[in-house]
C-alpha cells in the first residue's frame, strides 16, 4: 500500500512538491591516467517534497559520520545512495535555481526509508556540482 501517495496531497497543500532532475548513477569511465569520472543517466521531472530531516534521521547519520548541510526527500519510485560492494548508486538530484537557497545539486547520501510505490532519502548538499561525487 503506498501510504504515501495517499497522504502526499494533503502534505502537499502545505508542503508544495517540487520538481528535480534525478540522475541516476550509471557507474563510472575510466581514462587513461586512471581517474575515474562518475556517468549518469537524467530522469527529468522527478516530483517529490522536501522536507527536514527528523531527530532520529540527524542521529542516524551523526552515527554514519555523514557531515555537510542536508534535507529529507520523499518520492513516488526510487533513487539509491552508494552500494560500495555492489557499485551501484550515487545518485543525484538536481533543482532548478534557487529551489533551496544552499544550491542545487545534493547527492543520494542513505535511503532512510525504501517501499515498493516510494523513498525516503537523505540528501547531501554537493558544492562543486555534479562532479563532485
Amino acid at each position: 500500500m503506498n501510504l504515501h501517495g495517499i497522504v502526499s496531497a494533503a502534505i502537499g497543500t502545505v508542503n508544495p512538491f517540487v520538481t528535480a532532475t534525478l540522475k541516476r548513477s550509471s557507474g563510472y569511465t575510466t581514462a587513461a591516467d586512471g581517474t575515474r569520472t562518475p556517468s549518469f543517466v537524467d530522469v527529468p521531472g522527478v516530483s517529490l517534497q522536501a522536507q527536514s530531516l527528523t531527530y532520529n534521521d540527524l542521529q542516524l547519520l551523526d552515527g554514519l559520520n555523514i557531515q555537510g548541510v542536508r534535507r529529507a526527500v520523499y518520492l513516488n519510485g526510487s533513487a539509491l545512495g552508494v552500494v560500495r560492494e555492489l557499485q551501484v548508486g550515487g545518485d543525484l538530484f538536481v533543482f532548478p535555481a534557487g529551489t533551496f537557497p544552499e544550491g542545487d545539486t545534493w547527492l543520494v547520501a542513505l535511503v532512510l526509508e525504501s517501499w515498493p510505490d516510494w523513498c525516503k532519502c537523505a540528501l547531501t548538499l554537493q558544492m562543486d556540482g555534479i562532479g563532485s561525487v
